[in-house]
């Protein structure tokens, strides 16, 4: 009997460390998102919240709308809602980028805008994307504050300036996609 009541406490103490485990791992889990995720999240709600209750999104969409019907306008664009100030705010929710490939999409189905814009139009609109989750996501890799000084604008300049070459590289592979 010896031999076979070591051979359970091993495969009992294997399973306690399995299960101890996974539950400090659950507990890390819930820890992060009560320190770094939930207010994030309240945070990104009340700036979605007074953009759509100011309506600040439905004008700058209807400003920036003009723009979508030409490669020109496009990069304007891009540069605009890519600039490094306002990306971290244009981001949230994508409320900005939804209403205004909203109406994008309109004028092209109205055949205001021609239908080889959709592509770049998408890249137009888009180049916030991620630069307002970034200094949240630094802080779930536990970040060094000095990593974060440095990180979050090396981001949003790296985005302002990629958002404009995507458009460009866009409306090249959209060469013949409508024809």
């Amino acid at each position: 009997m010896g031999g076979f009541a070591a051979f359970l406490e091993r495969i009992g103490r294997g399973v306690g460390v399995v299960v101890g485990t996974l539950y400090q791992a659950g507990r890390d889990a819930v820890d992060q998102a009560l320190i770094n995720i939930i207010p994030f999240m309240a945070f990104i709600a009340f700036v979605i919240g007074i953009i759509l209750g100011t309506g600040v999104g439905t004008v700058l969409a209807n400003v920036l709308k003009p723009l979508a019907g030409t490669l020109i306008g496009q990069l304007v664009m891009a540069v605009i809602v890519g600039f490094p100030v306002l990306s971290p705010l244009l981001g949230p929710g994508a409320v900005i980028a939804q209403i205004i490939g909203t109406l994008v999409g309109v004028e092209i189905g109205r055949g205001n805008v021609p239908p080889q814009f959709a592509l770049p139009a998408l890249f137009a609109i888009n180049p916030q994307v991620g630069c307002d989750f970034i200094p949240v996501g630094l802080s779930l890799g536990e970040a060094e504050p000095e990593t974060v000084e440095v990180g979050v604008p090396a981001v949003l300049i790296s985005r302002a300036i990629t958002g404009p070459i995507s458009v460009i590289l866009a409306w090249l592979a959209s060469f013949g996609l409508y024809t």
